[in-house]
């Protein structure tokens, strides 16, 4: 799970709490797509610890839970889909 904060002393202040509380966890820069200035990158706070826990310190610190860009197993690759070559004619098959 992963919490997003904008000041570096908040992701810290974070980090230290749930490593008090015997969760792993750690702050990296959150680089996004199209921002040039490395300075006004937020800081991402990764930890295994519960939602619940991270949502009443994301709370108390001014920052959002990013629930969805979690890493996923990857099953093996699907095949490739069939699709039509040309429109399919429904109403008048003798056109074409």
């Amino acid at each position: 799970m992963r919490a997003i904060f904008f000041d570096e002393d908040d992701a810290e202040a974070v980090v230290r709490r749930l490593r008090a509380d015997g969760f792993e966890a750690r702050a990296e820069r959150e680089r996004l797509a199209g921002e040039d200035d490395d300075e006004d990158h937020p800081w991402a706070v990764v930890t295994d610890a519960p939602a619940f826990m991270l949502e009443v310190l994301v709370d108390s610190h001014d920052g959002w839970l990013d629930e969805g860009d979690e890493p996923r197993e990857q099953g093996p690759p699907l095949p490739p889909l069939h699709l039509p070559m040309a429109p399919k004619r429904i109403k008048r098959p003798d056109l074409g």
